[in-house]
């Protein structure tokens, strides 16, 4: 029986000349009881949808149609639960979802109204918070306040609008799997907005594409056909999971091919080098100017170049103790780690692990408390140019341009060039990010993902001997990150700079490095595993999901992940356990596949 309905519905803002259609001839009918995930890039309207189903916005054409009569507003029967937690800050997580009860069941007598909020604040997990206010919750307690409340209302259909986009990769996993488990108990309809195509197949039953354009539309139903309750471990070795991801990622892909993208531009690098640094050859003995890796010019690989190769980065015993008014916090104990020049290591971890605080040392930012680290034989003191830093915001001046954001840097670090020569510095890597067309707009007109453009442009343009990304991508939205995973890792093949990055995200994890290296839990954290990705370069998101070893490697982190969960501390045999079930897995596919020939 079909619940909701969406017929010929299109919606477009302002009027004239700053028209702008936003979504347009959308049919959909939702079952009854049926999981339905609409997925697509930020922008593209799934906010404009989720506000019409919820009666928020008036559709310009067509109209939404609940149980055989068209909505003309908001009613209880749709609860919804937005991106943002929208609570009241002066009231507690109960008086927050009594709200909400207070309001739908006013002729309900008190004792039943307290009885239901308490009823969904404890099905969240919130019962040892009930009287928090959300100063003194995390983001993902005050995300669950926000299920409570809408929960709480009874609604027969409930619409969620990114619900878990805000949060941490591990963070919102971890919700993931409560909210599954809570969908399954409230047995209610639901219209999921998501950006997510791993939380789209874990929840869904439908998944349906919102095909970006002016004006998006949505694209065809993939049917989800594994039975609940689904665990993402087991997912991960289910050929049919690993098809209908790849399916779906490769539509949103080839959809969203383009989006923010300025026209390339055969520019090339002067032969220039930065104030300090001196030349040399890369890593492993390639030239810098080497076709065959499609690097730029001699005077990047100048640039970045030093005399040590295979230690050429060095961890040597890191320590860092932060005082606190209950005494000294040892956050990173012992970290221990080399890396050759032209290496990409990423770091994972659960939260509060230490990895920022490595990152930060590496930088010159955070002083070291024991230790040392050591970038091509100089000992690390402070910061300088030939580290560059891409932080989780962008930190871009609002009000100067794109290009005159990159210039503050490379002004300063080639003080020897002359303006033209730092001008095609700037205009190469602002090219190579895919904003050739969009450098002379100010920063503050630029969305989240071209910002953060800008900021890996500035990096790469420092010729830095060592980039460091604290989670360069942790604010964007999953399928904006696709598309800047991949631009980052064009602009590395090109130049081979060493390269550190923090991330809570398993994929982009794999994506980018030479080696995973996984943190133990903190306080006194240290490295607990490190896993070599022997996979080919260079890497795309789409190439990987369809290599055949890939799983294999996602498997480990999530079992070493699931490992460290809640503060465990697994011994050295159940790590070595995890890495021995990848490489039989990797043998036993090699095995299949020479078999197959």
């Amino acid at each position: 029986m079909t619940i909701l309905e969406i017929s010929r519905l299109s919606k477009s803002f302002g009027e004239g000349k700053t028209r702008k259609d936003v979504l347009a001839d959308i049919d959909l009918k939702v079952g009854e009881g049926e999981f339905i995930a609409i997925v697509g890039y930020s922008g593209t309207g799934k906010t404009t949808l989720i506000s019409l189903l919820a009666g928020l916005v008036e559709p310009d054409q067509g109209g939404v149609i609940f149980k055989g009569r068209e909505i003309d507003g908001p009613g209880p029967e749709r609860g919804v639960v937005f991106q943002s937690y929208s609570l009241m800050p002066w009231l507690s997580v109960f008086g927050n979802v009594m709200l909400a009860v207070d309001s739908v069941f006013a002729n309900l007598p008190k004792a039943e109204r307290i009885a239901i909020a308490e009823k969904y604040i404890a099905m969240v997990g919130l019962a040892h918070a009930r009287d928090r206010k959300p100063a003194e919750l995390s983001g993902g307690m005050r995300q669950r306040v926000s299920v409570a409340r809408a929960l709480a209302m009874r609604p027969e259909v409930l619409l969620l609008d990114e619900p878990l986009s805000a949060l941490d990769a591990l963070t919102r996993a971890k919700l993931q799997d409560e909210f599954a488990a809570i969908c399954n108990e409230e047995k209610k309809t639901i219209v999921l907005i998501t950006n997510d195509v791993d939380e789209a197949i874990l929840l869904a039953d439908r998944i349906i594409p919102l095909v970006p354009g002016s004006p998006a539309t949505l694209g065809p139903a993939f049917a989800v056909p594994f039975a609940r309750p689904r665990d993402r471990g087991e997912l991960n070795h289910d050929d049919a999971f690993i098809a209908l991801r790849a399916e779906v990622t490769a539509y949103l892909m080839e959809a969203g091919a383009g989006r923010d993208a300025g026209a390339a531009r055969d520019l090339v690098l002067p032969n220039v080098v930065p104030i300090g640094q001196r030349p040399g050859r890369s890593a492993k003995g390639r030239a810098p100017n080497d076709p065959a890796t499609d690097t730029p010019p001699a005077a990047y690989g100048q640039a970045s170049a030093g005399a040590r190769i295979e230690r050429y980065l060095e961890f040597s015993q890191l320590k860092k103790v932060y005082p606190t008014p209950k005494g000294p916090l040892t956050v990173v104990d012992g970290f221990e780690l080399s890396m050759a020049k032209g290496e990409f290591v990423t770091l994972i971890g659960h939260s509060g692990c230490g990895k920022s605080t490595v990152l930060s040392m590496a930088a010159g930012l955070n002083p070291i408390t024991e230790g040392t680290v050591i970038l091509d034989g100089t000992h690390v003191t402070k910061a300088g140019p030939d580290r560059a830093v891409v932080f989780q915001a962008p930190s871009l001046v609002p009000w100067l341009t794109a290009y005159d954001n990159v210039a503050l840097g490379v002004d300063q670090v080639y003080p020897h060039a002359s303006s033209a020569e730092r001008r095609d510095i700037v205009e190469y890597y602002l090219a190579r990010v895919g904003l050739a067309d969009s450098m002379d707009r100010a920063a503050s007109d630029l969305s989240n993902g071209m910002r953060q453009r800008v900021g890996i442009a500035r990096a790469f343009a420092l010729s830095p001997k060592l980039l460091l990304l604290d989670e360069p991508f942790g604010m964007l939205d999953s399928l904006t990150r696709w598309e800047l995973q991949d631009v980052l890792m064009d602009v590395w093949a090109r130049t081979r700079v060493t390269a550190v990055c923090v991330t809570h995200d398993v994929d982009e994890a794999i994506l980018l490095a030479d080696r995973v290296v996984m943190m133990s839990n903190g306080p006194n954290a240290r490295i607990g595993n490190i896993m070599e990705v022997d996979l080919p370069r260079p890497r795309s998101r789409k190439a990987l999901i369809n290599h055949r070893d890939y799983y294999a490697y996602r498997e480990e982190l999530l079992d070493f992940l699931e490992a460290y969960e809640g503060g465990a501390n697994p011994g050295p045999e159940q790590l070595s356990a995890i890495t021995a079930k990848r490489a039989s897995r990797i043998a036993r596919q090699k095995a299949a596949a020479e078999a197959a020939e």
